[in-house]
């Protein structure tokens, strides 16, 4: 199937060493890139983020791509640069992370969650249609774990309603809907690079937009709001002074980050292809549990593989999602819960009323969903491991006592 390496068998066949969950693929080159910007001296935001930037642009067809230190940075900007203000609303999913949600209270508006469909996990465009009132502005949809949300009716809705779209990509970085790159469809989208992603920066994310005058903005209030970054000011074009033209935040990317980019980026083919056997060899080996394994990729779309979501029939096996957790855990296997709906959080029940009941379709996976290790790095003993840890803990007669 892939990789192979050496046995890792501990005690009753178990690993021996602990497997951890989304550990990142890093070669050689990247590396050799990272000793090349400190040895430059040039560290910060340089020719570095520019030329991958440019590589990210080139990947995804948009006509423009901003650099930035997180893709939480990036949902904050989008919602700033498309004019969104205390006291509107923004639609956005349950079944997501925190910075999601976070990002529309930092402009002061209001989060309007709606329900996903429980297959595909997505937010249900027929729930946004429902939530739209005078105040709402736009749309934050989640391609969750990598899988496109759909786009053709979010659209069309944000079109009748005046709303901007924009796209919560941090999962998606190879998705695809109806032959267009997800990070083209919306007016903004924003992806994440962080440590567990299919590009990996450590930290870092990007913003496209097909919008030049947003694209300018992006960048000033990514640094401080200067007319000038540290690039222009300080290179060898010349040293030119610079004018702060917004209340800016410290959100830019640093070519150490960027210097790991470059070279990802050019194998986000290889990796997808790699991850796609593993989802296979899962998809076959949990066919028969009381589990329920990711829905199939939708007609004309291509999944990104981000995250492999089993979801525990708890009804069925007799034992929460944290006891199968816990299993895997002892078992050496490292996990993720993608996620805890975020409407069942303390601060959106405090602040906004929300509580158990109000989203039954995300509570329901909530509930349920188990990430498992999927990574490039992963080799075939070390898939053959998860699986029988995952047939362990889910065949109810192999559950410790």
């Amino acid at each position: 199937m892939g990789t192979e390496s050496a046995g890792n068998e501990g005690v009753g066949g178990r690993r021996s060493e602990f497997l951890v969950f989304g550990s990142p693929m890093i070669e050689e080159p990247e590396i050799q890139e990272v000793v090349d910007s400190l040895r430059s001296g040039w560290l910060s935001t340089g020719p570095k983020v520019a030329r991958f930037e440019e590589l990210f642009r080139e990947h995804t067809g948009c006509r423009y791509a901003k650099a930035v230190n997180s893709c939480t940075a990036g949902l904050h900007l989008s919602l700033l640069v498309s004019g969104i203000q205390p006291g509107d609303e923004v639609i956005t999913t349950p079944m997501t992370f925190g910075a999601t949600g976070n990002v529309i209270t930092h402009v002061g508006a209001d989060p309007v969650f709606v329900d996903v469909d429980r297959a595909s996990m997505n937010i249900d465009p027929d729930a946004i249609e429902a939530a739209i009132t005078p105040r709402t502005r736009a749309i934050i949809p989640v391609h969750f774990a990598g899988r496109p949300c759909d786009m053709d009716r979010i659209l069309e809705i944000a079109r009748r309603h005046d709303l901007i779209v924009i796209e919560d990509a941090a999962h998606a970085i190879e998705a695809v809907y109806h032959g267009r790159k997800v990070g083209t469809l919306g007016d903004l989208a924003s992806f994440s690079f962080y440590v567990t992603k299919n590009l990996v920066t450590g930290e870092g994310g990007m913003v496209t937009t097909e919008r030049e005058d947003w694209a300018v903005e992006l960048e000033r209030w990514a640094l401080h709001g200067l007319s000038r970054g540290a690039w222009k000011r300080y290179s060898d074009e010349g040293f030119k002074h610079y004018q702060v033209v917004h209340p800016g935040y410290k959100y830019n990317m640093m070519d150490i980050q960027a210097a790991l980019g470059i070279h990802q980026i050019g194998r986000l083919e290889r990796y997808h292809a790699r991850r796609e056997e593993i989802w296979k060899a899962y998809d076959e080996a949990f066919a028969d549990l009381p589990v329920f394994t990711p829905a199939p990729t939708e007609p004309d779309t291509v999944h990104a593989r981000h995250l492999y979501t089993l979801l525990i029939d708890i009804d069925t096996l007799g034992v929460d999602r944290d006891s199968v957790q816990q299993s895997l855990q002892d078992d050496n296997i490292g996990t993720g819960i993608h996620f805890i709906a975020l409407h069942l959080h303390p601060y959106y029940q405090e602040t906004y009323g929300c509580c158990r009941g109000d989203f039954p379709n995300a509570e329901w996976i909530s509930d349920r969903t188990l990430s498992l290790p999927l990574s490039a790095k992963l080799t075939d003993d070390d898939v053959d491991d998860v699986i029988a840890a995952v047939r362990r803990a889910c065949t109810p007669t192999s559950r410790r006592s």
